[in-house]
């Protein structure tokens, strides 16, 4: 790598966000140094991390000292702009779209309802937890509904979400896997995102990134 920034992420051991940037770091080759903030405890409202990301969220990315990038579909996007190899959205117009529209079934549909301060919102207003991880569990088997049944009906779909490539879409389907699991949500219901998931968990980018290798885990095989 000719280009190695000096990068520092800061994330959260099982935040789906803050995995799918170390996937995509992995994947380009590039090493960051990860800070490990613990969401639970209140890490995130430190002063000196809202200097970085006054939102108080994960994953923020500072490269080279410059002010954070947030929010991680924009850092993918700034990743795959400054580091084209290997590339993780397709060539064709159309088909960087369809990747996109994939991902925003996870980043946007899905993974906003299940986020912990959302979880914290749920406790606060009177549910207890079983009803919070029932609500949770309801939006994940929803999008995952979503996602088996637009990638079991589109050709494009190949060993990965669009072809053979691992492109942006894979990264979130595996994000989605982990709460998924955690939260008792079989995927054998949708065999296409199962597929899909186990052949991503097979590389190693996707092992050595996953939550319940990072710092903070808790001691439990994968």
């Amino acid at each position: 790598m000719t280009d190695q920034p000096t990068l520092r992420l800061y994330g959260f051991w099982r935040s789906m966000a803050t995995y799918r940037v170390r996937v995509a770091l992995a994947l380009k080759g590039l090493e960051a140094e990860e800070i490990a903030l613990d969401l639970l405890a209140g890490d995130q409202f430190d002063p000196g991390f809202l200097a970085l990301n006054p939102e108080g969220a994960v994953p923020a990315l500072v490269v080279d000292g410059q002010p954070a990038l947030t929010q991680s579909m924009a850092i993918l996007e700034y990743l795959e702009e400054r580091f084209r190899e290997p590339p993780l959205l397709p060539a064709d117009l159309r088909a960087r779209a369809r990747v996109r529209s994939l991902s925003a079934l996870v980043v946007a549909d899905t993974h906003p309802l299940i986020v912990p301060r959302v979880r914290a919102y749920l406790a606060k207003a009177g549910l207890d937890a079983a009803a919070v991880n029932a609500w949770s569990a309801h939006w994940i088997g929803r999008g995952l509904t979503a996602l088996e049944t637009r990638l079991a009906a589109d050709p494009a779909t190949g060993a990965f979400c669009h072809g053979e490539m691992v492109t942006f879409a894979d990264l979130c389907l595996a994000s989605l896997a982990v709460p998924a699991r955690t939260l008792g949500v079989e995927l054998s219901p949708y065999p296409t995102v199962a597929r899909i998931t186990a052949a991503c968990e097979d590389m190693d980018a996707f092992a050595k990134a996953h939550p319940l290798r990072q710092l903070g885990a808790p001691a439990q095989a994968h």
